[in-house]
């Protein structure tokens, strides 16, 4: 079981990340994101390119009720980019109740060198397993690119989609409502296998290499709460196998080994969405 209090985790010597269960300070947030305080846009950007802190931003929406739990930042390779670039906040709405074991969540990201413009996306937290869901496609994603009221445009963004979470939730208790069978369940994680390892090189044959872990591996529970044939619990299951990683498995050598986080933003943002997307195939195919 993972603390709520405070988690701070670096991942694939890429990203840090920082979440607890109360609003994040700006001392908190500096420390693990200190591109979110840039000072100025990044040398390679042109005159057009509207440079705006995103803590600027993320001021103006907490003055709106929302409020920064989470926030990760990229690394970069390029000498003199790390403090430019992509970071993103995972924010909630205060007039939101917690009546649900899950809480709806706002992804913010940007960059200030020119990788990212200001993309809002849904997101889900799940309160039992501290996992931060990324909602499919039953929002709209929103994009502002660099120019024009920027802070205006983002604050607009994120009550649009704090308006959709009516949606979100129908979906949820779908899913939670819907039984899968044992065979149905393998099929799931199958396909969550293609999605987390289905990019591995071929080998020298020409054979693509197996993934290190089987289907059977990521419907394993890591907690009581997950136990259950539900679409809902197999999805979690999977969702979180694939995304912390940690499990047991082989290397195509036959070499022990032990499966590794998603690390990148990107990455998560993706393979997160993707998952959502699947568990909504398998809710159609079922009803």
């Amino acid at each position: 079981m993972y603390s709520t209090q405070m988690l701070a985790s670096r991942f694939a010597r890429s990203t840090h990340t920082v979440r607890a269960d109360h609003p994040l300070s700006e001392d908190q947030m500096r420390a693990a994101a200190p591109s979110i305080f840039a000072g100025g846009k990044h040398a390679s950007r042109s005159e057009r390119y509207t440079y705006i802190p995103t803590i600027d931003v993320l001021r103006g929406l907490r003055k709106e009720g929302f409020e920064p739990f989470m926030v990760a930042q990229g690394a970069s390779r390029v000498e003199g980019k790390a403090e430019f670039t992509k970071h993103m906040i995972r924010m909630r709405h205060t007039g939101q109740l917690h009546t649900r074991p899950e809480a709806n969540e706002i992804i913010l990201i940007n960059s200030h060198d020119g990788a990212s413009s200001y993309q809002m996306l849904a997101g889900m937290f799940r309160f039992v397993c501290c996992n931060g869901l990324v909602v499919g496609d039953v929002v709209e994603d929103i994009r502002i690119p660099h120019k024009g009221n920027i802070q205006g445009e983002v604050i607009e963004g994120a009550f649009r989609v704090l308006d959709e979470f009516e949606a979100v939730g129908e979906h949820t208790d779908a899913m939670k409502s819907l039984q899968l069978r044992p065979p149905e369940e393998i099929a799931f994680a199958k396909a969550a296998l293609a999605l987390r390892f289905g990019d591995r090189e071929s080998d020298a044959d020409g054979e693509r290499r197996p993934p290190p872990v089987t289907a059977e591996q990521l419907t394993v529970a890591r907690r009581p709460e997950d136990i259950g044939h539900s679409l809902w619990t197999t999805f979690q299951r999977v969702q979180e196998n694939v995304m912390r990683g940690g499990q047991a498995g082989r290397s195509p050598q036959g070499r022990r080994l032990q499966t590794r986080p998603v690390g990148s933003i990107d990455r998560g943002v993706c393979l997160n969405r993707a998952l959502w997307m699947l568990a909504e195939e398998m809710r159609k195919l079922k009803t």
